[in-house]
């Protein structure tokens, strides 16, 4: 036996070294066949877990997602329900004190004298006024209590004349005649001029009301002259424990139908429901959530889908929170909150669909990530064969030492990545490196890449929850915002009603969800009416602020009962005291003695007001033009005068009237706001601002409102007799 540096020839170490030289041989083809046996299989297991992780990331993000939807229809749906709530709350209160009225009448009927109530006469109508129809065959004259409750007209006249909810006020008696008041005479009368009969005690609102004993809404029926849809509330009269008449009010559903269906968009639509499960207002043209007449519409609370069925009788008792419910083979989420005062529920619907694109979004970011870190592993996976083969030939040379520390370097950090990945399945986890991944090679890059991937995902995820909520935040903001703003302006019309030198009426239709423009009148002292117009320049928030500012100055100058051109010198110098953003105002002010009908005005750079004389038409009144307030702090102004006589109307706007642009960006123009004013001769204030924003809707059509929309209009009736 020889020694040779530290190899013994012929000795036991040469056995074994002879030995392991042939395992080693043998072991090579097995080596490479296990090598490719569990690069196949790593290859597997990636994939695998990438399928997981999608999973994953698909069951978060769903839970999230739903979180947010439930947060948000829950609420929107239950703001929808107050509003909803609070118009029928005040019609109720209304046919409550018709009730009480004509059960006073009736108690002490010995003190009050009989009232005559006219027929219905063909030409009156745009003038409310109390009319007597009857059924076929009944005889006015033969009744015993229509002459007692011919004393309630006037406070029937002034309900519905204080009132923009009501399209009819009623009182039937037992005997077939009804007092019935509004302004549409001429559907009561037949071609030869002679009242039209009608079924009153067969109507439903007598039949319900009648038979309940209480106060009722009806369903949704037919006008019984004109076939629109309506809502009748109706409570019964008694006297000495005797049914003697029933009281009631109409509703037109219009603007609520006109309001769900502004609502809807695709996927996603809101609906109103009564109490016995019959659809009242829907946009959905067929399957179960169309609307039909009450007579023939199904209810949705006896279903054949008993998740729907469940839902609805749960959305007439209390707020749902969100629901799951399948119909039709998909998936919708769904919420509602009940109107207390009817019984009736709103329900808000979304398909399930569209919840599902942030979703597929991140899962499409993930494949992308996914893709490009596969193919840094196969890259690696490429090399690394490559440096298989070189140590396969080193592992002759060094023998199991250099094949343990290949072993140890290449396999056993594949093994417990791929151990790792599978570890985490489903959970919410994440991949982190561990020292045995800090090879230096491929495998340390395809480790990175998978936690940079899971920190990715995770991340995106939590930023889609903080954007999502951080969108319904400024969205709330926003509406708060516009609520304020609205209560800033006169918004109770008639506005003085104790006042019968004049009538006005004004509007104010922002861009944004809050607008720069403004207007404001207000009574000086018993003979003074200021009236104020004005433009702020911009839009959005800042213009809303600015205005508020403005508004707040030139009143508190106006009653200190300046004139009008020192009203704007004082607000023009308190602006440029405190205007670093340099903005500004345009404003036309003037000031009506309401004895004899003179206007002390001043115009700083707004546009000219419109003037019609009792016997004329609305013209263009070219008045002087000072600077716009807030320019120049040195800037002074020169009001004019301008006498009114009884009958003549005077009618200021912003910009936003005669520049409205239609698709083609053409300008509405000051001409077609004439011809608008002058289309409608004899009109009240309200109805001449209906007829001009009638007349700019008409024109833009679906082009997008550019600026605010506001208007005022004045009609002076002369002052108070001597």
């Amino acid at each position: 036996m020889k020694i040779i540096g530290k190899l013994k020839i012929g000795g036991l170490q040469q056995k074994i070294f002879n030995l392991m030289l042939f395992f080693i041989l043998a072991l090579i083809g097995v080596y490479a066949a296990v090598a490719i046996f569990q690069q196949r299989n790593l290859t597997s297991v990636v994939q695998e877990a990438s399928t997981q992780q999608q999973r994953s990331i698909d069951s978060v993000s769903e839970e999230t997602m739903e979180a947010v939807m439930n947060a948000s229809l829950t609420q929107t749906t239950a703001l929808q329900a107050y509003i909803a709530n609070e118009l029928f709350v005040e019609v109720r209160g209304d046919v409550l004190t018709l009730q009480a009225f004509a059960e006073e009448l009736f108690a002490h009927a010995e003190i009050f004298s009989d009232r005559e109530v006219s027929p219905p006469s063909r030409g009156h109508d745009g003038k409310p006024a109390a009319q007597l129809v009857h059924e076929e065959g009944v005889d006015p004259a033969d009744s015993k209590t229509l002459g007692l409750l011919g004393n309630m007209s006037e406070i029937m006249l002034a309900m519905y004349e204080s009132s923009d909810k009501l399209s009819s006020i009623f009182v039937g008696t037992t005997d077939g005649n009804m007092i019935l008041v509004n302004d549409r005479p001429s559907t009561f009368v037949a071609a030869d001029g002679s009242p039209l009969a009608l079924d009153i005690r067969h109507r439903p609102w007598y039949t319900q009301a009648s038979e309940s004993g209480d106060l009722v809404f009806t369903g949704v029926e037919l006008d019984a002259y004109t076939d629109i849809p309506m809502l009748e509330c109706a409570a019964p009269v008694y006297c000495d424990g005797e049914l003697v008449a029933v009281v009631g009010a109409d509703i037109w559903l219009t603007s609520i139908s006109d309001y769900v269906e502004s609502k809807s968009s695709e996927g996603s639509f809101l609906c109103v429901m009564n109490g016995d499960g019959q659809i009242l207002f829907s946009p959905i043209q067929d399957g179960v959530f169309k609307v039909g007449l009450s007579a023939d519409s199904p209810d949705l609370r006896e279903h054949e889908n008993t998740e729907l069925s469940a839902f609805v009788r749960k959305a007439l008792r209390e707020n749902t929170g969100l629901v799951l419910v399948k119909i039709d083979g998909e998936e919708y989420y769904m919420c509602g909150v009940p109107l207390d005062t009817l019984g009736w529920s709103v329900l808000s619907v979304v398909n399930k669909e569209l919840t599902r694109q942030p979703t597929q979004l991140m899962l499409n970011q993930y494949d992308e990530i996914n893709n490009a870190a596969l193919g840094l592993y196969k890259q690696g996976a490429k090399h690394s064969e490559q440096t298989i083969l070189i140590i396969t030939i080193a592992i002759l040379i060094l023998a199991i030492a250099a094949a343990m520390v290949l072993a140890s370097h290449v396999v056993k950090p594949l093994e417990r990545m791929a151990r790792r990945l599978n570890d985490l399945g489903d959970n919410d986890q994440t991949f982190e490196m561990e020292p045995i991944f800090r090879t230096g090679d491929e495998i340390e890059i395809l480790a990175e890449s998978f936690a940079s991937m899971f920190k990715r995902t995770r991340n995106y995820i939590a930023q889609i929850t903080r954007i999502t909520a951080e969108k319904e935040r400024i969205g709330t903001e926003l509406a708060l915002a516009t609520r304020i703003q609205g209560d800033m302006l006169p918004s109770i019309f008639p506005a003085f009603p104790e006042k019968r030198e004049f009538d006005i009426y004004a509007s104010m239709d922002p861009a944004k969800e809050v607008g720069g423009d403004f207007y404001d009148f207000f009574l000086i002292d018993d003979d003074h009416l200021c009236l104020l117009i004005a433009d702020v320049s911009g839009k959005g928030v800042p213009a809303a602020l600015f205005m508020m500012a403005s508004k707040i100055i030139l009143a508190n100058n106006a009653m200190m009962g300046k004139s009008p051109a020192q009203i704007l010198n004082d607000t023009n110098a308190a602006i440029c005291a405190n205007n670093r953003e340099e903005m500004f105002v345009t404003a036309w002010l003037g000031i009506l003695e309401l004895s004899t009908g003179k206007v002390t005005a001043v115009n700083a750079g707004h546009e000219y007001p419109a003037l019609r004389r009792a016997d004329g038409s609305f013209e263009l009144f070219k008045d002087k033009h000072g600077l716009v307030v807030g320019a120049m702090d040195m800037a002074r102004y020169n009001q004019y005068e301008l006498q009114m006589h009884p009958g003549d109307s005077l009618f200021v706007y912003t910009d936003g009237v005669p520049e409205a642009m239609d698709a083609d960006n053409a300008l509405f123009g000051t001409e077609r706001m004439l011809t608008a004013l002058n289309d409608a001769p004899g009109g009240s204030p309200q109805q001449l601002l209906a007829a001009v924003r009638s007349a700019v809707d008409d024109f833009v059509k679906d082009a997008e409102q550019f600026d605010d929309l506001t208007m005022l209009c004045m009609e002076y009736k002369g002052g108070k007799p001597a």
